[in-house]
């Protein structure tokens, strides 16, 4: 059985991972040894054997820390970048414990020579060496599984969309070594078939079937209309004690990674996951905004006073243009740019967009347009709080009460501030490019974000934001 395996996969990861740790320690000693010869000769090492005596307890701090942020979770289920992630945060705690030990052990006179080098070096090559075996371990795995060996047996338990949208998922990744039972149904016929996939019963077989301890998991892939049967499904799992999970037919209202709360052990799903919403992410985006907004104002005054002087010369009318924007929680504000069009009645633009060869835009008007200098006095709107350097872009009134008729789930980017470039502008949609994929990279931003992301964009903004070839 499957479980059999696992257990003996978990106890090999641990031994390697020891091994690891010892092979990544001795060559940290090996570094310090080479460069303390090279380059300070005079200074004298501690002995080998007191450097290799930190190992008895290090060895096992660094595998109760990969225990703790899930490192030995079954590689089916746990992504290539997450485990980086989980490498990381492990190694980084043990890079803080250590180096607190030694702070508080520096009374000691063997403590006090102890190379804090040492530390460093060990942390360096342990977090590429521990990276490379998980990898080799998953190619293996990948390998194996992939020619059929260590397959994981998996029955389904309602036909629905769910329950084909598994299996097309499966067929496509036989890497993951999932081997398909077949589906129960209390609707479609038996032997109906969905890619070499047979329906063999119906649910009121499961007890039989699990009577028959064949199989390592049950997915439940009821069709919405059926929930009624799974608390009773459910049960007679949990009986068996077969692994059980739960794929929910919700067709795509609820995005692929939901955020739960626990109210009182009542389990809540927030239908959007909205980082910004927290405290610590707003405080520290805004205090960012204000910085990058300062910086921006000073760092452009000089091109911002010559478009001005331009704008003056050429055409007469004020120089910045005010232009009503939907921002945060759906509340309208007044969004600054440089005039690039003839003065004209407000009613007369409302609900026109710019056209190639429209008449109305000023010669310096197509020049800022297409540099995208006539956005450069919205840094005093991120600075007063109505936008921010990263977001999705704002919208006029007459379009956003147009769109959110027509593209689903538009209006969900009002729940963060606007931005001067967001993830689907440095993507290459601005302009007169399809709202409905700009409106997935901007979901993809609410629901990802990140202080990281936000600096990739802005950096991705230097190399892709300011030219924009749809401006006109």
């Amino acid at each position: 059985m499957i479980k059999a395996n696992q257990k003996k996969l978990n106890t090999l990861h641990v031994v390697l991972d020891a091994l690891v740790v010892i092979l990544s320690y001795a060559c940290g000693w090996l570094v310090l040894y080479l460069s303390n010869r090279m380059y300070n000769p005079e200074i004298r090492l501690l002995s080998p054997q007191f450097y290799f005596s930190v190992l008895i307890v290090l060895v096992p701090l660094y595998l109760v820390l990969y225990t703790f942020f899930h490192m030995y979770t079954p590689k089916r289920v746990q992504q290539r970048r997450y485990e980086f992630i989980n490498i990381c945060k492990a190694n980084l705690a043990g890079l803080f414990i250590i180096s607190m030990l030694l702070l508080l052990l520096k009374k000691n006179p063997f403590f006090r020579q102890y190379s804090t080098r040492m530390v460093f070096y060990f942390f360096g090559i342990n977090l590429v060496l521990e990276t490379i075996e998980r990898n080799l371990i998953r190619q293996i795995l990948r390998s194996m599984r992939g020619r059929g060996y260590n397959q994981k047996h998996i029955l389904l338990i309602g036909y629905s969309r769910t329950a084909e949208g598994f299996i097309d998922r499966v067929r496509s990744n036989p890497e993951w070594g999932y081997k398909v039972y077949g589906i129960l149904d209390d609707f479609a016929f038996v032997g109906r078939e969905y890619k070499g996939v047979k329906v063999v019963g119906t649910i009121t077989q499961l007890d039989s079937i699990l009577a028959l301890n064949t199989l390592d998991e049950i997915a439940i892939t009821l069709g919405i209309g059926e929930y009624a049967k799974l608390e009773c499904i459910v049960a007679s799992c949990e009986k068996s004690g077969v692994h059980t999970k739960f794929i929910p037919d919700y067709n795509n209202v609820i995005p692929t990674r939901p955020y739960m709360e626990d109210l009182m052990g009542l389990p809540v799903i927030n239908i959007r996951h909205v980082p910004l919403n927290e405290t610590a992410n707003k405080v520290m985006k805004r205090a960012v905004d204000i910085a990058g907004s300062v910086v921006g104002i000073i760092l452009f005054s000089p091109i911002m006073l010559l478009a001005a002087l331009l704008i003056k010369l050429t055409s007469p009318g004020p120089l910045i243009y005010c232009q009503e924007r939907v921002g945060l929680h759906n509340r309208t504000f007044k969004m600054y740019k440089f005039r690039s069009m003839e003065v004209q009645p407000p009613s007369a633009e409302k609900s026109r967009w710019t056209t190639p060869g429209d008449s109305r835009v000023t010669p310096v008007g197509r020049v800022i347009r297409k540099t995208s200098i006539d956005e450069m006095p919205q840094f005093f709107n991120v600075l007063m709080g109505d936008m921010s350097l990263v977001g999705p872009r704002p919208e006029r009134p007459f379009f956003v009460e147009k769109f959110k008729e027509e593209i689903p789930r538009y209006m969900i980017k009002h729940q963060v501030r606007p931005g001067m470039t967001g993830w689907a502008q440095v993507n290459g949609y601005r302009g007169d490019t399809s709202i409905a994929k700009r409106i997935e990279h901007d979901l993809y931003y609410i629901e990802n974000w990140t202080m990281g992301l936000d600096f990739r964009i802005l950096f991705l903004t230097f190399f892709r934001g300011f030219i924009n070839k749809n401006a006109y």
